[in-house]
């Protein structure tokens, strides 16, 4: 029988989630608050609604937890981008598409998920997995920034940083302006991710009718 299925040590979850996700949201609103560090499995399962004894047959530990969390800021969009590359599109409509999804995504739930990103201590290899998906997000926005300034991936590496950094301020625009409005704040940084690489303005109109709802994958 897997462990996975082990009845909660205090009862029935009122949450409506299963008790593998109230975990993980009780983890996500500590760190973001309070810290991972100064965040202990004892205050997590407490939120959790469960024992600390019926957390470790869903966690070895707190950094499990925050690995899967900060996979959960990511591997969505790592899917997305691995999508549109391998679309015929112009580069600069499937760029504005993943800066779309990407804004959108780091805005959404409860908690400021991407503020996770700061958390010290993520360059060691029990977050190594992290690191390669992230990387791997990196690697698209670089063959699509390429793609629209006509240059190679390595060359266009200063370049997609700079957009990888516009679309990742959000991470801290929302630990000071706090709720966004995704729906006007997403397409701003899209446009601005382009405006960054010299798209004229004539072009950049045309691209922005071009949205991820309008079937772009």
């Amino acid at each position: 029988m897997s462990s996975l299925g082990r009845p909660r040590a205090k009862g029935p979850s009122t949450s409506g989630l299963t008790t593998e996700q109230d975990i993980l949201a009780a983890a996500a609103h500590l760190f973001c608050q309070a810290g991972y560090g100064s965040t202990s499995t004892h205050k997590i399962a407490a939120r959790a609604g469960i024992s600390q004894a019926s957390m470790y047959h869903y966690f070895p530990g707190k950094q499990a937890i925050l690995l899967r969390l900060l996979l959960e800021t990511v591997r969505p969009s790592v899917e997305y981008a691995t999508a549109l590359a391998e679309r015929d599109d112009p580069a600069d409509v499937r760029l504005r598409a993943l800066c779309l999804y990407d804004t959108r995504l780091l805005l959404s739930g409860r908690d400021n998920l991407g503020s996770l990103y700061l958390t010290p201590g993520l360059d060691q290899d029990d977050f190594s997995e992290f690191r390669l998906e992230r990387e791997r997000l990196y690697e698209v926005y670089r063959e699509l920034v390429a793609g629209v300034l006509g240059t190679d991936p390595e060359t266009a590496r200063p370049a997609a940083m700079l957009v990888i950094g516009l679309i990742e301020s959000v991470i801290l625009r929302r630990r000071t302006e706090g709720e966004m409005n995704a729906d006007e704040v997403a397409p701003a940084i899209a446009d601005a991710a382009l405006r960054i690489l010299r798209v004229p303005e004539r072009r950049l109109l045309s691209v922005a009718r071009v949205t991820p709802e309008a079937g772009l994958v």
